[in-house]
């Protein structure tokens, strides 16, 4: 058994889980618009916290994850296994004073940016590699520690000269990884692997108003670990082969859901994860660069950054350098990178028709009930329907566009709007079949002064066949 140092093949395998390790690690880490004086950047770190068990214990908050999930390892496999997390460090300006000495400060304005107080992360990994057979014999338990510190930074202005310094602070964290695994029952050579991962630490509140401040410098922030079979896979938590289901539904994950990582197809790594994702999570290849806020929509984020005020951005680089390279990112963007994050169509394939088509508008093949000469994306590519002369019988009558109608909507309706319209008369515009086979009228209601522009702009009202009267046959 080796700890400590992970060797280079498991490094290897978890290169391609690793884009979307470092997601879920930073997940959240800094919000929108990324200044440490916003309100929602007040309350840090929302995923995979766990605090010390003297505070948590009467708390929401908790002091240990718990992962469990199943694999087919081969003979002579080995395990490897790497937590990470964030280590909460608090950082404190200082400005120089005349006579040369150092006093604690709200704010340091420099040039580019204004330094502020703030709680910093530095990553942390822990990393294992033992044989599979020495988890189902005795398992294996390795505590840690990362030290108490700290350290000082320089700050000079844009003439070089010193004229302040950061001071961090870390607090002592101390932590247990236990790995153990058990055979199934049954004519499978299959094992349940449990891995727990728990805060020890013996710090304690001082007082019973000690908040969750408090706390988080001795916390284990955005807690998750990385899993590799040498040889052997893992078996996938939502779509697990019809043997396996019953031994899937009895694991026990706590804190963490466990998804197969890594490319597509592959099954020898396990992402345990604080936030739920789904096996194989890749992050979109149009992303520029990682924007650090929970839930992100790149493109709003980008040009909502973009259109921050210079005072804004210059304490955005000062609370945090990763805050400092989303207001670069934002600013340098090229437009045909933003461009990109307009919208993706993942299942989009090509198909190709009897002639060449534009690069922007495919044509879809020659079948039947498809109008070759039509982008496929076209409604009236469809030779099936014709919204203008389709018919429909209603009570006996055929209605299609010109037929007048009552209109007697049903309280089945979510459009409260359209109560206001019982018993008004008015005229079909379309007959309209959805995908599902369902039939809608569109419909302009006589009167209304605006029903030339609804025509216009095919801005029409929906009703369907239940909720009219015909008036006339056409």
């Amino acid at each position: 058994m080796t700890t400590g140092v992970r060797p280079d093949e498991t490094a290897d395998r978890f290169a391609a889980a690793r884009q979307v390790a470092d997601a879920v690690l930073f997940e959240g880490y800094v919000l929108y618009p990324y200044r440490a004086s916003a309100a929602k950047n007040r309350l840090r770190w929302q995923f995979g916290v766990l605090v010390p068990p003297h505070w948590g214990a009467d708390r929401a908050e908790h002091s240990v994850q718990r992962t469990e999930c199943l694999m087919e390892p081969r003979s002579g496999a080995r395990l490897s296994a790497e937590l990470r997390f964030l280590h909460a460090q608090r950082r404190t300006v200082q400005r120089l004073g005349s006579g040369g000495e150092f006093e604690t400060v709200e704010e340091l304005h420099l040039p580019d940016r204004v330094l502020v107080p703030w709680d910093e992360g530095a990553e942390e990994r822990i990393t294992l590699d033992t044989d599979v057979a020495t988890l189902v014999d005795e398992g294996l338990a390795i505590p840690f520690t990362r030290p108490a510190g700290e350290e000082t930074e320089p700050v000079h202005d844009a003439d070089g000269q010193l004229v302040g310094q950061l001071v961090r602070h870390r607090a002592e964290v101390t932590g247990l990884v236990r790995l153990t695994a058990s055979e199934l029952d049954g004519p499978y050579t299959a094992l349940r692997l449990t891995a727990t991962v728990e805060n020890t630490s013996a710090w304690k509140p001082d007082a019973a108003g000690d908040g969750r401040d408090t706390a988080l410098p001795h916390s284990l922030v955005g807690s998750h670990l990385l899993l590799g079979l040498s040889a052997g896979s893992f078996l996938s938590m939502t779509d697990p082969p019809e043997w396996a289901r019953a031994a899937v539904a009895s694991c026990c994950n706590e804190h963490v859901w466990p998804v197969l990582a890594g490319a597509a197809g592959r099954a020898d790594v396990v992402l345990s994860s604080p936030i739920i994702l789904e096996d194989h999570p890749a992050i979109a290849p149009e992303s520029p660069g990682a924007l650090y806020d929970a839930l992100e929509i790149d493109e709003i984020l980008a040009l909502r950054t973009a259109a921050l005020t210079d005072e804004e951005k210059r304490e955005a680089r000062g609370t945090d350098p990763r805050a400092a390279e989303v207001i670069e990112l934002a600013d340098n963007m090229p437009p045909e990178v933003l461009e990109r994050l307009h919208g993706a169509v993942r299942a989009l394939r090509e198909v190709t028709g009897p002639g060449p088509a534009a690069p922007d508008e495919l044509t879809a093949p020659e079948v039947p009930g498809l109008r070759p000469d039509t982008p496929w994306w076209d409604p009236a590519g469809d030779r099936s329907v014709d919204p203008a002369h389709d018919r429909i019988t209603v009570d006996g009558r055929s209605v299609g566009a010109g037929s007048r109608v009552l209109l007697k909507p049903g309280p089945r309706r979510t459009d409260a709007q359209d109560l206001f319209l019982q018993g008004r008369v008015a005229q079909v515009e379309a007959v309209l079949h959805d995908v599902d086979g369902g039939v809608h009228l569109a419909v302009t209601v006589e009167g209304d002064p605006g029903a030339d522009i609804r025509r216009e702009q095919g801005r029409f009202l929906y009703f369907q066949p239940d909720e009219i009267a015909p008036l006339e046959d056409a």
